[in-house]
């Protein structure tokens, strides 16, 4: 199992489904910046020295981003 987020490197992971085959594969969620991945993914999803150094975050990162994106309303059918 993962042993931090590949994106912010926090060691708080939680399991948030797990394959109807047992031991196949695991959906992980960092609880500190969300990052959802599957652990059948290749390491540059999965582990922190492999994942890209321009999408990584810091806790100061997450502190000071100005915003989150809002979910915008859902469109009315016509």
């Amino acid at each position: 199992m993962t042993d931090c987020c590949a994106r912010c490197a926090h060691e708080s992971i939680g399991t948030l489904y797990s394959s109807p085959v047992p031991g196949v594969w695991d959906v992980l969620q960092c609880d500190r910046c969300l990052y959802t991945w599957r652990t059948s993914e290749p390491p540059r999803r999965t582990r922190r020295d492999a994942y890209p150094e321009a999408f990584r975050l810091t806790q100061a990162d997450i502190e000071n981003a100005t915003e989150v994106p809002a979910v915008p309303p859902l469109r009315t059918a016509a």
